[in-house]
């Protein structure tokens, strides 16, 4: 398990908005990611590690149904 920091979610935020695939990260990695989709899933996977209670809950929806 990799750990992040906040300057890598920065990086790879960074080359998504400018449109490119690949990212030097702190510890002076570089990674070519295949496609934005990919970039946009390693990006989740690092904020939820780094930041874990920003995590998005799991809602469930419930059917309501009313009788006349």
């Amino acid at each position: 398990m990799a750990t992040w920091s906040q300057s890598d979610i920065d990086n790879l935020k960074k080359a998504i908005a400018e449109g490119v695939l690949e990212v030097r990260f702190a510890d002076g990695r570089q990674v070519r990611y295949r496609s934005l989709k990919e970039m946009r899933e390693t990006l989740d996977m690092m904020e939820d590690e780094v930041n874990p209670s920003a995590a998005p809950r799991q809602m469930a929806t419930f059917a309501v149904h009313y009788r006349d």
